[in-house]
């Protein structure tokens, strides 16, 4: 845990979620291109695809390296899919928060009900990101063309339990023309931002 700064406001956890396809990576750099959120850097054992950068896309770590540092608490939250580990490291995001920044998590379901039990009510917003449809999650799932057919199905059948979890977010926007997604979820950020400034954060 860090030391607390005197005499300034706490920050903005936003939790960017929801099922594989939702397009939660797309909305994410759309706000960052346009609106200039910082975007909090996850970490994952799996090997870097073409064109990522350690450090800017994600943390890539050996798998020894991942869970010591799962057993000295360095993360805000972490799971497993596919034999890969991913995870939020807690600093950064618990920097942010004491210095009045809001950042943006781009996690999936599992982890952001951890955030919702570690972080307090009034540092974080929860975002559940679907796509339009079945068809069109599915369609998003094989452009990327990254997974085999195996994955894409085991992605598609645990969309459908991580859907019926929606219910649980602060709010729930569903992603069709990606340019309105971005505004609507700004526009959520923003209205976080102003009860929180107003001292009347969440419940």
């Amino acid at each position: 845990m860090l030391p607390a700064e005197t005499g300034r406001k706490r920050g903005l956890a936003v939790v960017l979620s929801g099922p594989s396809g939702a397009g939660k990576t797309t909305v994410c750099r759309g706000l960052i291109a346009q609106y200039r959120y910082e975007r909090s850097v996850s970490a994952t054992t799996r090997a870097p695809r073409a064109g990522e950068r350690d450090g800017v896309d994600y943390h890539f770590m050996t798998r020894e390296r991942f869970l010591e540092g799962v057993r000295r608490g360095e993360f805000l939250e972490h799971s497993e899919h596919f034999d890969n580990l991913y995870g939020t490291p807690r600093e950064p995001v618990e920097r942010a928060l004491q210095q009045g920044r809001t950042i943006i998590l781009e996690i999936d379901i599992n982890g952001a009900q951890q955030v919702m039990e570690r972080l307090a009510a009034q540092d974080r917003f929860c975002i559940f990101l679907t796509a339009p449809d079945a068809r069109e999650q599915e369609r998003r799932l094989r452009d990327r063309g990254t997974e085999g057919e195996a994955a894409v199905r085991t992605r598609l059948s645990r969309a459908e339990k991580e859907i019926a979890q929606g219910l649980r977010y602060d709010a729930r926007v569903e992603n069709d023309v990606i340019e309105r997604t971005v505004l609507e979820v700004h526009e959520h950020i923003q209205k976080a931002e102003a009860r929180k400034s107003d001292g009347c954060g969440q419940a």
